[in-house]
């Protein structure tokens, strides 16, 4: 099933989330339904809390960003093959390499793309929709997303990233998503 993309303005996404156990009520099916969101939305990564739910769940799938490189752009992330994951109760464990630019938007906040600096590998711990422990590294594109998506969890979004003055002059913009005063192609839950 869809879900309504909770949209910039509305509670949930400044929520810190929280970790869920094995027997979260219809866990697999919840998972189901954030992947044909995500899918249906043309997102490559989609967090619990942009679907009214406030607990440590996001997917990726970065494989298809990596898939449609240009041939010029495939040296652009060495080691990155992608991946189409599911992150239960994910939490970092260290942040590693340079920060890097990269223009970020998100489903929540649509018609916005900003610059945003993030480190260039991630080692998480989480668990699987099994829920078996799992620690991996990530780099490159892969890293970003799971960055992202990973901010959602905590509270943050993308442009708390931006230097204030940037945020600033997006006001009116923001300002007009939280009122609903936007048109996108997936549906959206807006603050009330």
């Amino acid at each position: 099933m869809i879900l309504p993309i909770v949209a910039y303005g509305h509670p949930v996404l400044r929520q810190v989330a929280e970790d869920i156990t094995a027997d979260y009520p219809n866990l697999q099916q919840l998972l189901a339904d954030m992947w044909e969101t995500m899918y249906n939305s043309n997102g490559v990564g989609l967090a619990a809390p942009q679907i009214n739910r406030s607990i440590r769940v996001f997917v990726v799938d970065s494989k298809q960003i990596i898939d449609n490189l240009e041939p010029d752009e495939k040296n652009d992330y060495p080691g990155d093959e992608g991946v189409r994951q599911v992150f239960i109760n994910a939490h970092i464990a260290t942040l590693d390499g340079d920060d890097w630019p990269y223009n970020e938007g998100c489903l929540s906040i649509p018609k916005i793309r900003e610059d945003v600096l993030r480190p260039e590998t991630v080692t998480l711990s989480w668990v699987n929709e099994n829920f078996e422990p799992q620690t991996a590294s990530f780099t490159g594109i892969t890293a970003r997303v799971i960055l992202h998506e990973y901010d959602h969890l905590d509270g943050k979004l993308f442009i708390d990233h931006i230097k204030p003055l940037k945020r600033k002059l997006l006001k009116g913009k923001l300002d007009d998503i939280s009122k609903g005063k936007i048109r996108v192609d997936y549906r959206m839950l807006f603050p009330k």
